[in-house]
């Protein structure tokens, strides 16, 4: 017996379908590859006793980290809300509910999204002596 493809969905022959299906390929690579080494970083080369504002401050010294950090976050969120975007249209059917639906969706990621991206830029470690 062999398994169908039925249950995998087509890729989108065009538009903004197409361009979310590219995305969420490529930036799940990107994502596997930066939160891979941020756990290599965060527990094995460094313990997490060692972690606290001190490590964090000196880290956002520089742009490196913070780059690191926003591409991340960034990546995660837009990745993340794309996902639930799928899910929506695929399960509220609703015309009124569903625009209700990625109006919250949108408007959460946003915050977060300005948010962190504020914390990544603003930030201004004050490194203890």
């Amino acid at each position: 017996m062999s398994i169908s493809s039925s249950y995998s969905r087509p890729k989108p022959s065009g538009g903004l379908e197409l361009w979310s299906w590219l995305f969420m390929r490529i930036s799940g690579l990107l994502l596997l590859g930066l939160a891979l080494g941020h756990l290599v970083l965060m527990h094995l080369i460094h313990n997490v006793d060692e972690i606290n504002y001190a490590f964090v401050a000196s880290r956002y010294t520089g742009w490196f980290w913070r780059g690191y950090d926003l591409l991340m976050l960034t990546l995660a969120m837009v990745h993340g809300t794309n996902g639930v975007r799928i899910l929506i249209d695929d399960y509220v059917h609703s015309p009124a509910w569903r625009r209700l639906a990625l109006g919250l969706l949108y408007l959460v990621c946003g915050g977060l999204l300005l948010l962190g991206i504020g914390v990544a830029i603003f930030f201004q470690p004050l490194i203890p002596k």
